[in-house]
């Protein structure tokens, strides 16, 4: 049974192994609710799993420590595996999706890990290990069904109760279910009047489904760039514990995630994963009934790798009007280019790229088509800027 002593001896014993991460108020996040984060991004290792990962093998007991650990994770768990078995000079070895962002993997090595690199998702990673357990005789530490795991994960929920105990609701993504049930757990047994709500990836919903459909649902196939949350089947025991005491589970779209991280970067100057941003994401889009509340958003981890980075702040300024590609067609005649240069000027709109194409075949012979990148303000400047150039007589296709 998860206790909430459980939790509290977890708490105990992470004091010398995990790094303070106090509430950071972030008021330009949304003007409905006042927003706290709590940065596990800047925990050891980049994310709240060294928590878990630390507690579990501290209550190993010295056989199952010589026999060495084994565990298959995304690549947040399997770096707090890795730290955790490296302090208490245990040999570990760390299966992991192909699919994990390389930081994440060359990371988990940093740490003193061996790697194994698996073809599929976690789940794939989940039964490699299962075998190289039974061939090898490891320990085995579960990235989320434990409830060792589950109780360091909510020594978070603890927390968030010492700095903020007045807070209305937590926000928490799921993925295979380990810290939302532990959060969960450690704060409505302080007070059952707060709510904990979970956040899922639209692409990933094993959880959602889970308590709608009343029983674990396994999906077919998952896909996010929220590779932290990408979990085709939760756990049973975390789903009982989600079921006993979350509130309530959404989802967001990628697009919704990609924004939210734009939007830490810009106005907190902090760096999340997909994950780690899909509570921010559920709050900005207003998911949840969260209004004029004061919540804490739960910023799981930041371990993105910067390929990807690039990629989502690019999707992030498209899903917030900060970007537009228009495509104008014009009678290929000189000085229409200028018109259209003066009318974005004009409106404060600032060309990033521009490229000019002949009209093909069906199509007016003298027309052409101009495709112009424009960096803008919101989807209010977008219109106010194709209004104007629809009022000067041109077409946009």
């Amino acid at each position: 049974m998860l206790t909430l002593d459980k939790i509290y001896h977890a708490s105990y014993v992470l004091k010398d192994v995990i790094r303070p991460t106090n509430l950071v108020k972030a008021s330009a996040i949304t003007d409905d609710c006042d927003v706290y984060l709590k940065p596990e991004n800047l925990q050891i290792t980049g994310s709240f799993k060294v928590r878990g990962a630390g507690y579990k093998i501290s209550q190993l007991t010295d056989e199952e420590k010589q026999r060495g650990v084994i565990a298959c994770s995304a690549g947040n768990h399997a770096q707090g595996v890795a730290l955790a078995a490296t302090k208490y000079g245990i040999k570990s070895l760390i299966c992991l999706p192909d699919g994990a962002p390389i930081s994440k993997v060359e990371a988990t090595k940093n740490y003193g890990a061996d790697v194994c690199m698996v073809s599929g998702v976690y789940d794939d990673a989940y039964k490699k290990s299962q075998r190289l357990r039974e061939e090898k005789n490891y320990t085995f530490i579960h990235p989320f069904d434990d409830e060792n795991v589950i109780a360091g994960q909510g020594t978070i929920g603890l927390e968030i109760m010492n700095d903020m105990p007045d807070v209305d609701a937590v926000v928490a993504s799921i993925g295979g279910g380990g810290l939302i049930s532990g959060v969960a757990c450690a704060i409505k047994s302080l007070n059952p009047n707060i709510k904990v709500y979970g956040v899922q990836a639209e692409g990933a919903p094993s959880m959602f489904k889970s308590i709608k459909e009343g029983k674990p649902v396994c999906l077919d196939r998952v896909s996010t760039i929220a590779d932290g949350i990408q979990v085709k089947e939760p756990g049973q025991l975390t789903y009982k514990l989600v079921q006993q005491y979350v509130d309530d589970i959404v989802t967001v779209s990628d697009d919704e995630i990609s924004y939210a991280i734009l939007k830490l970067i810009e106005t907190q100057k902090m760096i999340a994963e997909g994950a780690g941003a899909a509570p921010l994401a559920a709050v900005m889009f207003n998911k949840l009934p969260v209004k004029g509340k004061k919540i804490v958003c739960i910023v799981s981890g930041g371990n993105i790798d910067v390929t990807i980075l690039s990629r989502v702040i690019k999707r992030g300024l498209l899903m917030s009007g900060r970007q537009q590609t228009l495509c104008i067609e014009l009678q290929d005649k000189p000085g229409q280019l200028k018109v259209v240069s003066e009318i974005i000027a004009e409106k404060g709109g600032n060309v990033i790229s521009i490229h000019h194409e002949r009209a093909s075949e069906g199509t007016d012979v003298n027309g052409c088509y101009l495709r112009i990148v424009l960096e803008t303000r919101n989807f209010d400047h977008v219109k106010e800027i194709s209004d104007a150039l629809i009022q000067a007589g041109f077409k946009l296709v």
